[in-house]
């Protein structure tokens, strides 16, 4: 547990003070305030582990591209012996920015100004005129280097931190590993990306897209309930009689996990998918079997064998059951492994992630990666692509949604009155995990909740008034 002492803000107002265990609620204020916003640059994104990109974004040795750390420019480059390094992109001469391309290839970093050189990993080589020694005598070259964060890859995932003696990557997971490795360590080679991220800029606060990304499943009913209309949906809830009328009140039920740490995921049951594929109840199909009728998403039927491979028998029978599909890790990304359903009654699966990255306190931008397994065949690749980005992309329409509420969010909460209301989450589970239910974490089942929304402002919370 972390030690507490709540920063105190120039009108007196402690940190502690705009979040309310008891009843559940969040100050507005938090969404818009410019010292709230400096504290999570140092609390947040200056002590947890955040995604930069995938390591297929910089295949070959000298490979670079410039990511942010919260409001750090850093370089993320591959050495000549294939390892990736992080290092902050601020030459420590004169404070110069040293890579000021998005990404190339380079062997050398040079400074523009006064000419200092430094190699991938960060180390200093030297100033221009060798003989007159200009970059001093004082300190050692192995002090004038690049400052290097810490990095780890997991499934490819390229993740950096400065908080270089803190928590492992592993620790910062916690229970949720068990799942996301569903996802992210599924296949024998891996995924890659599919192209560059696309970008663009929202003028809104970060947190309103965080906290959305903490598997905030409610709002699919109301945002985006054109979904029900145009895709292949019918309801039948717990109860209810199949019809033909769309409602996409079926998927908000299934199992969702909440993580101590803020990472989140909705596993959404698939049973009438499978059903509609094969005309047979899922109880009475094996693993196999299901698998066969509907892999998961991104993988075709000649890829499934692997999973095997990779997964216990345990996070197989999730995977064929109630799989995660969409969610959340801290501070700021969420993921998508979804089933888009295809007119013909078909499925095509999209892998998508985004990162919001904090542009200031009314501002951030959306960035966002489409994936696909390194063994899916092409035809796949090319439908994953296109439907991705026509939901999930720049443009998409489920993204248009949701990046217009995000603003009004952010305008909101700088208002006289506005920043003191709360948002409010006050809908609990109160059923706990299923019956047989293999996985760890905090796990309930049923209608989706408030809960790992608030567990991801409980966490925020606690890396606010960390010392």
């Amino acid at each position: 547990m972390l030690t507490k002492s709540s920063p105190v803000l120039s009108d007196g107002t402690k940190i502690s003070e705009l979040i309310y265990p008891e009843t559940r609620e969040v100050q507005m204020r938090v969404l818009s305030d410019p010292e709230i916003y400096e504290l999570e640059m140092e609390k947040i994104f200056g002590r947890t582990w955040v995604m930069l990109g995938h390591e297929s974004e910089i295949p070959e040795p000298n490979d670079f591209m410039v990511r942010d750390m919260g409001s750090d420019s850093v370089i993320v480059a591959r050495d000549k012996n294939g390892e990736i390094h992080v290092t902050l992109n601020v030459c420590p001469h004169r404070g110069m920015r040293v890579a000021l391309t998005d990404c190339g290839n380079a062997t050398i970093h040079k400074c523009i100004y006064h000419g200092w050189a430094f190699r991938p990993n960060g180390d200093f080589i030297g100033s221009p005129v060798k003989r007159e020694c200009m970059h001093g005598k004082m300190l050692p070259k192995e002090e004038l280097g690049l400052k290097k964060a810490r990095v780890t890859l997991y499934g490819g995932l390229i993740f950096a931190t400065w908080n270089v003696d803190g928590p492992s990557f592993d620790e910062f997971l916690g229970d949720a590993k068990w799942y996301y490795d569903m996802l992210f360590l599924r296949s024998d080679k891996g995924m890659e990306v599919l192209g560059p991220p696309q970008r663009f800029i929202v003028n809104a606060n970060w947190k309103t897209a965080g906290e959305q990304s903490a598997a905030d499943g409610f709002h699919t009913l109301t945002l985006h309930r054109w979904l029900g209309e145009v895709g292949n949906y019918s309801k039948k809830g717990p109860g209810e009689e199949e019809s033909d009328e769309p409602d996409l009140t079926p998927e908000m039920y299934g199992v969702e996990v909440s993580s101590p740490h803020g990472h989140a995921l909705r596993c959404i049951d698939l049973s009438r998918k499978i059903r509609r594929l094969t005309g047979l109840e899922p109880d009475d199909l094996t693993i196999q079997e299901k698998l066969d009728a509907l892999p998961p998403a991104g993988m075709t039927k000649d890829m499934v064998a692997q999973l095997a491979n990779n997964l216990s028998e345990d996070q197989l029978k999730v995977l064929t059951s109630m799989p995660p599909q969409v969610g959340g890790i801290f501070p700021n990304i969420l993921f998508g492994f979804v089933y888009i359903p295809q007119p013909d009654g078909s499925v095509v699966g999209s892998m998508t992630m985004h990162t919001y990255i904090p542009r200031g306190p009314n501002k951030l931008e959306f960035c966002n990666w489409i994936f696909a397994e390194k063994d899916a065949p092409e035809e796949l690749r090319e439908k994953m692509l296109k439907q991705t980005i026509q939901l999930f992309g720049t443009s998409g329409m489920v993204e248009q949604d949701d990046s217009d509420t995000w603003p009004h969010m952010t305008l909101a909460a700088k208002g006289a009155m506005g920043r003191h209301v709360t948002m409010k989450y006050q809908a609990i589970y109160e059923t706990g995990k299923p019956e047989g239910w293999p996985g760890p974490g905090i796990v309930n089942e049923g209608f989706t909740k408030d809960d790992t929304q608030w567990h991801w402002w409980l966490y925020w919370n606690e890396l606010m008034n960390a010392e």
